[in-house]
């Protein structure tokens, strides 16, 4: 029975032992383990404090990079804007120019037509008078001794002469 109820002399030096034990591992291995364990939550809060720095230069870096992007589509559709705005210039003007050449196109038209038509009708009153001095001629010529010899002859000078 002395294994399971120990002596007062071995519970005393047991006890001794413990306390020196215990002295030695305080005085030389607690401080640097408890030293260790301090530095190493104190490296773990530092970089756990860069980390969340990091964090939030990233969270405004984005922000910044979101606010720059949104100013690029900005000027961009300002850019588009101002380009479909001198395309519409650029086509009304051109609509208009071709609209001037047109007009003048019809007004040269319509001056050459009237130009035509008075050519024509000179020539027409040229004809018929060329015309009208050559039936009078040959009535002239001939002699004539009664009305009726007239009548007929100028009747068959106009069937004969054709007029358009």
């Amino acid at each position: 029975m002395e294994l399971i109820t120990p002596s007062i002399g071995l519970l005393f030096w047991s006890l001794i032992i413990f306390v020196i034990l215990l002295f030695i591992l305080t005085k030389f291995a607690w401080k640097p383990i408890v030293g260790a364990l301090e530095e190493r939550e104190k490296f773990i809060s530092d970089a756990l404090d860069q980390a969340n720095k990091a964090k939030e230069e990233m969270s405004k870096l984005k922000s910044e990079n979101e606010a720059l992007l949104m100013q690029a589509r900005q000027e961009r559709d300002k850019i588009l804007k101002d380009a479909q705005t001198v395309a519409a210039a650029t086509i009304a003007e051109a609509k208009d120019k071709a609209q001037i050449e047109a007009d003048k196109m019809v007004a040269n038209a319509r001056m050459q037509i009237t130009n035509e038509k008075n050519n024509a009708i000179t020539e027409l009153k040229n004809l018929v008078a060329t015309t009208s001095v050559q039936i009078a001629e040959q009535i002239v010529k001939k002699n004539l001794s009664s009305d009726s010899s007239q009548k007929e002859l100028i009747d068959t000078y106009l069937k004969e002469s054709k007029f358009n």
